[in-house]
């Protein structure tokens, strides 16, 4: 199982991100997947979570209407839109699988 995260980087505020992950070693297709970050110096955040399909989406309450999770399962791939990024969504982000799998981070750094 691996799940590799990508597209994090250094972002004005006001500015936008789009996060990958991609998975392999398993059926990405029939798992929820969730966004979870980590702050510096911080604990653990979930950010969202989307079903199998793609249909069903949630989002914590400090990124609801500027983050948008979506899949691509034939392309076994996750990704995060993230628009309207603050200073305070600066975090390592992961991308896990409801299996239990993480994978190794991307940082995004939201500063002018």
């Amino acid at each position: 199982v691996q799940l590799v995260e990508s597209g994090g980087g250094l972002v004005q505020p006001g500015g936008s991100l789009r996060l990958s992950c991609a998975a392999s070693g398993f059926a990405f297709r029939d798992y929820y997947m969730s966004w979870v970050r980590q702050a510096p110096g911080k604990g653990l955040e979930w950010v969202s979570e989307i079903n199998s399909g793609g249909g069903s989406t949630n989002y914590a309450d400090s990124v609801k209407g500027r983050f948008t999770a979506s899949r691509d399962n034939a392309k076994n791939t996750l990704y995060l839109q993230m628009n309207s990024l603050k200073p305070e969504d600066t975090a390592l982000y992961y991308c896990a699988a409801c299996h239990g799998s993480w994978g190794q981070g991307t940082q995004v750094t939201v500063s002018s």
